[in-house]
């Protein structure tokens, strides 16, 4: 590889999007903070059994199946009325149905799809595309005003979006959410192709946007967070600094009388736990972190960091995902981690972008800690093995009844299923990061990365079968020696911390410490901020070896955390699993697996796709009788990867088991008054009839 100069080569990235540059020939804005920046998933090429199928059946299944559903559902029809409204002509129809933000199924749908154009030339795809954006195109009112839930019908727009422009953008009008899926499609596509065709659609109606909202003019702020950190993008992407001012303009303006719920009951600076829908709350902390970084202002960064420690110790679930019971969607108090809990999908994609971009600010690995779990965990859970079903709430714990207890191709309101189409294509960008002559490896998985040093580039090839075996080979391919400072990440979990907090802990320390060797020789581990560092020359062809051993770990909650007392959930590597009906015998909520019990690991080619199982001896309890004496009976337990689940149909699925019995009558005796409960309220409805 030709030795290049990396600031003239390496792309300006902002975490989420991963892809993003000024405009061909411009040197783009630079950072006013000195950050680690990822290197972009599109210099990323994984071939593993884990990864490379996951971005394949997304590519193939997932971002076709979405665009039909967006056909059949009428959100494509509503920019053709739209546009047929601004020609003049009279529609059959001029009702306004579903959401006022069902515009931004298309948008998310058009990123993953961009995404997919960088990674593999589709020229059916792209001239689907094209079409589309032409709809949207003639959707877009002459002032670059773009939103179809009003302009199919101005005099009856959406109920949420009020009767003239902008007058419930605080609210639920979506007006600027829109805009901003919108922004971060239109800057992919042109990456993706060169086209600037959706890029001018973005271009004009943000310039509308710094018309319209401003001090001494709108002075409102989004409802739903995420134009923030598109604007960041569309700065980085064409230099006009007026889309910056807006984006720090809108989270200064925010609060501070406003509501818990979208993050406006107090300044954005003020904040200090993590509250409200969980979505807009990640997406809100990102943008604060982008524009933190492209204007210097620290106190973004103290805000977000004293939020970020609120909800790791308190409202983090073990897989990773943010949303408690009694919450909007997102959070309720500290502990309150019940297992019959929301982990929306969006929620755990949120938590990968805001620690991604805590990671690049400060250079820990923890926040890679809490990234992984969401990303092996919570969010893989949230589309099927085909790429064709989604969840939207993510629980820990089902009875295969009530709400949404499988995955479902499509949902009325349909904001999970476009985000996984535009993240997983994106998944190789959190493998690598740079800053100078340090170059970071944070993620594991078979493939190269072509990354930028300071003074040239190198390629590095990794060999390994994570997340299933610890085993990691890396080499170097540099043509001529490079010094650099390789850091590799040693993830919490091999250090026995489940999580960078006491929310979670391991039952017992284990013994089998990571291990590493440069070109065959032993190298004493010095884990700093998460990391080994490794300085030298390197040569072409030198390896690194990193072994990460994975026992079966037993996992205790915090004591304050009510659900999971007198339980245990198991992990091995990054991976939590759980326990579904099809594999232990039909029920999983009456499982007693005592602490004394020795579980086994086995890797299963012939399931779902190929997973490692947990096997070991357990008792179940008779969980159809509430009276004691409780009776358990041997069962051979089966434990699955917990994004594994919900692939055989409706059914028991637990996390947490009890470790004893006690947990098993707590869980009783809470069924027999929700039995009672029941009991009463049908008496009463029969009194009724009477």
């Amino acid at each position: 590889m030709k030795k290049q100069l990396a600031g003239s080569t390496v792309l300006l990235f902002l975490a989420a999007l991963l892809i993003g540059s000024a405009a061909p020939g411009a040197e783009g804005p630079k950072d006013k903070l000195d950050i680690i920046k990822p290197v972009p998933f599109t210099a990323v090429r994984l071939d593993d059994e884990f990864w490379a199928s996951r971005i394949e059946t997304n590519r193939a299944s997932t971002i076709p199946a979405a665009f039909k559903q967006c056909e059949e559902t009428g959100r494509v029809d509503n920019f053709v009325r739209a546009a047929k409204r601004l020609l003049g002509e009279k529609l059959e129809d001029d009702k306004i149905r579903g959401y006022s933000f069902d515009d931004t199924d298309i948008y998310k749908v058009l990123e993953g799809a961009a995404f997919g154009l960088s990674v593999k030339a589709d020229p059916e795809m792209e001239k689907y595309l094209d079409g589309l954006i032409e709809k949207v195109a003639a959707a877009q009112e002459p002032d670059g005003y773009l939103f179809t839930a009003r302009t199919i019908n101005p005099e009856k727009p959406h109920h949420w979006a009020g009767k003239e422009r902008w007058e419930k953008v605080s609210q639920l009008s979506h007006e600027l959410y829109n805009m901003g899926h919108f922004y971060e499609a239109a800057i992919a596509h042109y990456q993706a192709t060169g086209k600037k065709t959706m890029l001018d659609i973005a271009t004009k109606n943000a310039d509308l946007l710094c018309k319209t909202f401003g001090p001494g003019k709108n002075e409102s702020w989004a409802g739903h967070q995420i134009i923030e950190m598109a604007l960041c993008k569309l700065y980085s992407t064409t230099g006009k600094k007026k889309y910056l001012d807006l984006a720090k303009f809108l989270l200064d303006t925010r609060g501070p009388d406003g509501r818990t719920y979208d993050q406006s009951h107090k300044l954005v600076i003020d904040q200090e736990k993590g509250v409200g829908h969980a979505v807009r709350a990640t997406y809100m902390f990102s943008g604060m972190a982008d524009v933190a970084t492209l204007t210097g202002d620290k106190s973004y960064i103290k805000a977000i960091d004293r939020i970020w420690e609120n909800i790791v110790t308190t409202k983090l679930y073990l897989i990773g995902g943010l949303g408690q019971p009694g919450g909007p969607e997102g959070f309720a108090g500290e502990f309150n981690l019940g297992n019959d809990c929301y982990c929306e999908t969006c929620a755990g994609i949120g938590n990968v972008y805001w620690n991604h971009r805590l990671f690049m600010l400060h250079g820990d690995a923890k926040y890679y800690d809490v990234l992984e779990r969401a990303l092996y965990n919570n969010v893989i859970d949230g589309v099927s093995l085909d790429g064709t079903k989604f969840f939207y709430p993510n629980k820990q714990t089902s009875s295969g009844t009530g709400r949404r207890p499988e995955r479902l191709p499509w949902f009325g309101c349909a904001c999970c299923p476009g985000n996984i189409a535009r993240f997983i294509a994106s998944v190789p960008g959190y493998v690598y990061a740079s800053k100078g002559d340090d170059v970071y490896v944070n993620l594991y998985a078979s493939g190269k990365g072509e990354i930028g040093i300071e003074d040239g580039a190198i390629t590095i090839t990794q060999e390994t079968l994570y997340p299933w075996e610890g085993a990691v080979k890396m080499t170097v391919d540099t043509e001529e020696e490079s010094r650099f400072t390789m850091k590799v990440r040693v993830p919490g979990w091999a250090q026995n911390m489940p999580v960078p907090s006491d929310l979670y802990r391991y039952m017992n320390k284990s013994s089998e410490a990571a291990t590493l060797k440069v070109n065959g020789e032993p190298v004493k581990l010095k884990v700093k901020k998460g990391y080994v560092s490794i300085k030298r020359k390197w040569k072409n062809g030198d390896t690194v070896e990193l072994d990460l051993p994975m026992p079966i770990r037993r996992v205790l909650a915090n004591d304050k955390v009510e659900a999971d007392r007198n339980r245990v959930a198991i992990e091995r590597g990054p991976m939590v699993f759980c326990a579904e009906w099809p594999y232990n015998d039909g029920r999983t909520h009456g499982l007693v697996l005592a602490d004394d019990v020795k579980l086994t690991a086995e890797y299963r080619k012939d399931l779902l796709d190929g997973i490692v199982v947990i096997k070991g001896k357990a008792r179940k309890a008779d969980m159809d009788k509430f009276d004691p004496p409780l009776k358990t009976a041997g069962h051979e337990l089966v434990l699955i990867p917990y994004y594994g689940w919900a692939h055989s149909g409706k059914g028991e699925m637990d996390v947490w088991l009890a470790r004893n019995e006690e947990a098993i009558k707590a869980l009783l005796k809470e069924n027999k008054a929700k039995a009672d409960a029941l009991a009463k309220k049908e008496k009463e409805k029969l009194k009724n009839k009477k």
